[in-house]
Parts: C-alpha cells; structure tokens; sequence
C-alpha cells in the first residue's frame, strides 16, 4: 500500500496531508513562515516576530503613523484619500480617524495584494459597525486618481490625502515578485505583474547607454557605466544570477552589498516608470484636495524626494499651497529600532491654498 492510499480522506474525499512541519525556529522560505502569513492562526508568533524589529512575512509594518494623523488633522466626517493601500495599516487609522460620518478612497495597482487587504480592511468595518460606503477601494494607479474623485462627486477634492511611495514589505518579501536580491525568485519586479514587461525583459533590450542613465539617476550609482556594460542586453533569468554578474564587478564585499541594493532599486523605478506616475501625481494633487486640504507624501529615497520637494516649493510661489515643510521629517530613534526599515523615509506635507 502506497503512502497516500494510506492517509485516511477529508471531508471532501480527498486525502489530508500534514502541513509541512515549521523547519526550526527562523525558517528562512517565505512559503515555510506560514505561522507569520497567518497571524490569526499563530499570534504569538507573529508579535514574537514583530518585537524583534523585523516585518513579519506577508504583512507590512506602517511607517511613522501618528506624525501622518497629526499632519493631516483629519475630523469625523471628513473625506480622505490613500493613494498606496498597501497592507492598509495607515489605511486603517485614517478609515478610523474620520468616523463616524467620513469616508476613505484607497487606490492601489498592485492585483496580487489588494484582494487581500480588502478582505482585511471590510471585515474591520463591519466589525466596527461602519456603513459599507465609508470605505472605498480602486485597483489604479497615481493617474486614475482625478476620474475616480469625480466619479464618486468629490468634484471640489478631499479633506486629506497620504501618498506612500515605497514598495511593500509583502512585495519585498515575497521571492516569486522578484523585488529583493536577498531572495531567489524570476526577475519580475512589476507592482502589477498584469501589466508590462518583468526585469528580465527589460534588461535584456536595454542599451548600455540607457542603462547607465537609468542607473545615475534612479539610485545615483558611481559605477554606472561600467555596471551598464556589463548587464544590459544579457538574460537573467533570477535575481540570483543578476546579484551574481554584479558582484563579479566588484571586490569589496561592502560595496557589494550597497550597490546591488541600488542596481536593484534603480532597474524597479525603470520597470515600473516610478518617477513617471510620481510627477504625475504632483501634477494632479491640487486637483484633489479641497481649499484647506492637506498632504502627506513618505518618500523613501532621495530621487523621490526632491520630486516632492521641488513640487511643494514651486506650488507655494505659485500660490497653489499655502504652507509647505520647512524641516523633512524623519522617522524617530525609537521607530528605526523598532523597524529598521523605515530608516529611509522621508516624510514632506503641504496644505492646499
């Protein structure tokens, strides 16, 4: 008798197999946290995870929340848009800050995540008694924004509005996305692996001169021509063997380190045309906040930044915003400790004229 005509069935008919057993204390497979991707199923587990400074698998930890409820001054009743869902946990505090009475508009382009943090955030709702309508969710980027605010009558804008700009933990984290060269997994790097071609395809067409200039300028790269010699126009099919060309480049196991972080960071705004859709964003965000409206944007390196503070500054000479950051705000100590991965951010606000 085989193994599996042994195993008595389910209900379903269909023989139960065992969970494959938790391999040590830190498994290092994404797909072997399963304690940490269901933290309903294992809490201690996941606040285990958690107090250690680290981001549990499959969730996000929010960046310097109670800063963006104080910038944005929300009050019961009041309309607010989170332009980067995300896991939703700013999401939440905001859904919450403008009860009862007010209504939240989430966008997010990422197909594989946002099922997941809707299921989340309605069940939140109905526990909390809220009306359906006080949340709202949109599968779009940045560009949908102004359609989906006049489509749902908010002609004049909204009371407040928080974009955050950085990747997910859950895209980060997860091998199969191809964000992170700390894991194996196909070179994809796509926000919406629906749309556009992966990092592979990417690399593989690009000219040594577009690369370098992608390079320079997306992660401020000081070996970017040498670099782009080497990898543009070749296949990589994993993120393994595009951390190995690059490391082959250089001796310096520190250096190694710092520059594939940036390789990475610069060919996944290229992939994604993040500077694109954040210009266009700047653009359009007068257009979205009311008179008196205010803005939170959390950047999380300095290409993005100086995007959102050169449209801050030009918006205030023009008499767009009536008050803009005078002093970038960083994350505290405490929180660094806490989350080491919110020492990158940067958070700007503007307060429309």
């Amino acid at each position: 008798m085989n193994s599996e005509s042994s195993v008595p069935p389910g209900p379903d008919g269909v023989p139960h197999r065992r969970r494959v057993r938790y391999s040590g204390k830190n498994p290092r497979r994404f797909d072997q946290k399963y304690k940490e991707l269901d933290p309903t199923r294992d809490p201690a587990t996941f606040a285990k995870v958690v107090a250690s400074g680290k981001t549990p698998a499959g969730s996000h930890i929010p960046i310097m929340v109670s800063e963006i409820v104080g910038i944005l001054r929300l009050q019961p009743g009041d309309i607010v848009v989170d332009a980067t869902l995300g896991h939703g946990g700013h999401t939440r505090e905001l859904l919450a800050a403008v009860q009862p009475g007010g209504r939240l508009i989430a966008t997010d382009q990422d197909p594989v995540e946002l099922p997941r943090t809707e299921a989340r955030l309605r069940a939140l709702v109905a526990e909390r008694g809220w009306p359906d309508d006080s949340l709202a969710i949109h599968r779009s980027n940045f560009a949908g924004l102004p359609k989906i605010l006049a489509a749902a009558g908010h002609y004049d804008g909204v009371d407040g509005l928080l974009a955050d700009l950085g990747c997910s933990s859950m895209q980060f984290d997860n091998p199969a996305r191809g964000f992170s060269f700390k894991h194996d997994g196909p070179l994809d790097m796509r926000m919406n692996p629906q749309r556009g071609q992966p990092a592979r395809a990417w690399l593989a067409s690009v000219s040594p001169e577009a690369l370098a200039r992608v390079l320079e300028e997306n992660a401020d790269e000081p070996e970017a021509g040498a670099l782009a010699a080497a990898l543009a126009g070749r296949d990589f099919p994993t993120t393994t063997a595009l951390v190995n060309a690059i490391r082959r480049r250089l001796t310096d196991p520190e250096e190694a380190e710092a520059c594939t972080r940036r390789v990475f960071q610069a060919v996944r705004i290229a992939v994604n045309d993040e500077f694109s859709a954040l210009d266009n964003l700047l653009r359009v965000l007068p257009a979205c906040v009311k008179s008196g409206g205010r803005i939170a944007m959390l950047s999380f390196h300095s290409g993005e930044d100086r995007r959102v503070k050169h449209a801050f500054a030009a918006g205030q000479r023009d008499g767009i915003y009536a008050a803009v950051t005078e002093d970038l705000l960083r994350p505290s100590a405490d929180e660094r400790r806490a989350n080491p991965r919110a020492s990158s951010a940067r958070l700007r606000w503007a307060v429309r004229a």
